[in-house]
């Protein structure tokens, strides 16, 4: 009998979840760093950078000025599909890429102490309420005939 545990377990869209949440914990425990790093390359290359974009300004205006010139609409639907298509492409590439991640974070997952001992604690609990219900049913079976016999006695 397949579970819902199977089914998510072998479930890509769940593997994707899972290994997008990996990266996301990975890079955030990784920004604190970045962030000093960032903040040091700002600090060193500011007047740099201001400099560079009054040089760099005129520049562009005159190579966008080229480029205006040089461009057929014509061949943007062409691009357009290109675009899409790479795009699409890429997409498929980075969905796998995290299902396969997130499949290996649930593997590890599923192989940790902690988790044996919930399953074996869901089975005991599972199995004494099936018990209970059983036990539950039998004790409403016996008072139904009890009261019958009863009524029974009084109509005598």
């Amino acid at each position: 009998m397949t579970t819902i545990t199977d089914r998510l377990r072998d479930n890509k869209a769940v593997h994707t979840v899972a290994g997008a949440g990996d990266l996301a914990v990975e890079k955030i425990r990784e920004m604190p760093d970045q962030v000093t790093k960032i903040r040091e390359t700002v600090d060193r290359y500011q007047g740099e950078v201001r400099g560079n974009v009054v040089k760099i300004r005129g520049e562009v205006r005159d190579n966008v000025t080229k480029l205006q010139s040089r461009v057929d609409a014509s061949d943007l639907p062409g691009a357009a599909v290109a675009y899409v298509t790479h795009f699409g492409a890429r997409t498929v590439e980075v969905i796998d890429d995290l299902a396969e991640r997130g499949k290996k974070v649930m593997t590890r997952v599923e192989r940790q102490a902690a988790t044996q001992q919930l399953e074996e604690s869901a089975k005991r609990t599972k199995s004494r309420a099936k018990a209970t219900t059983t036990e539950a049913k039998k004790t409403a079976r016996a008072a139904q005939r009890a009261t019958g016999d009863a009524a029974k006695k009084v109509g005598d």
